[in-house]
């Protein structure tokens, strides 16, 4: 039961991860972002079909399919309802990341080797794209660090 409810899980956020990179396309202007959606996009499609077939394989129902996402200009999306690229490479950071902790969670869960192996075949893949979308963000200036706290309050004694 853990497998299967892990397995729909993920199914389902592979699914919205496709929709997601479909909308955030429409909305970059960058041409390395651009491609990191689209290959992110296509890894979820894969995924998504291996696992709705051991899901079928299983008699497990599916969860719900997002209608997919029509192409539209960048030119057409008014500036003020458009993400710009830091906000979609921060999104999609945040979204990779949740998809390595899913991962893990589920290898430590399984008692299923095989779907344990198919978990970390994902973190695996997960680990790749996080580490493409850090070196990008760096690159084009959208990693934002935080301050350095290198003040120690004195305490005060009364």
């Amino acid at each position: 039961y853990g497998e299967a409810f892990a397995l729909w899980s993920y199914l389902m956020g592979t699914k919205d991860m496709v929709t997601s990179c479909q909308t955030l396309m429409n909305h970059t202007g960058d041409a390395d972002l651009f491609k990191v959606l689209e290959d992110i996009m296509h890894e979820a499609q894969r995924e998504e079909a291996e696992v709705e077939q051991l899901l079928k394989e299983h008699g497990v129902s599916l969860p719900p399919s997002p209608a997919e996402k029509p192409y539209s200009d960048l030119e057409s999306i008014p500036v003020g309802a458009r993400f710009n690229d830091s906000e979609i490479a921060g999104a999609i950071s945040k979204s990779v990341a949740a998809s390595l902790v899913a991962c893990s969670q589920a290898m430590a869960q399984c008692t299923r080797e095989d779907i344990g192996m198919l978990f970390g075949q994902y973190h695996n893949t997960n680990a790749q794209i996080s580490t493409r979308l850090l070196r990008l963000n760096k690159d084009k200036g959208w990693l934002v660090m935080p301050p350095i706290h290198d003040h120690i309050p004195q305490t005060v004694t009364v």
